[in-house]
């Protein structure tokens, strides 16, 4: 068996960090901010019994398989989609689903960025006044 790695990144202070940031990190602004106005105009709480399911169906085992890949590779999505793909005698070409991983969380935090400066836009003319 070959020698593991040991990671260059600093680790978790507790496993409730770790469930905390994920948590964090999953809810997103989508949540917070749509959220509330979809349930109300799609039935209210069937929907929130249809969402949660696809977020146990869907969401946890992907996010279980992303912290599983993370742990293996130790680097970051592109070393470790190289690493895992040489381990397993893969195509080389899996290195390009760690940048689409990387190119994805570009993407929507150029939105996030738009979503803040809307928000603090919000915030400055309602201290101003400028609703009224």
């Amino acid at each position: 068996m070959s020698e593991l790695k040991k990671s260059i990144h600093g680790e978790w202070s507790s496993r409730t960090a770790f469930i905390l940031a994920a948590i964090g990190s999953a809810v997103g602004l989508g949540n917070i901010w749509k959220f509330p106005y979809i349930t109300g105009e799609n039935g209210g709480g069937a929907f929130v019994i249809v969402y949660l399911l696809c977020v146990a169906l869907v969401g946890i085992p992907i996010m279980i398989a992303e912290t599983m890949l993370g742990r293996r590779g130790k680097a970051n999505p592109v070393q470790t989609m190289q690493v895992l793909a040489q381990q397993a005698a893969a195509d080389a070409r899996w290195h390009s689903v760690g940048w689409a991983g990387t190119a994805a969380g570009l993407l929507i935090l150029s939105y996030y960025s738009v979503i803040a400066g809307w928000a603090t836009a919000y915030v400055v003319k309602a201290f101003t006044g400028s609703f009224f």
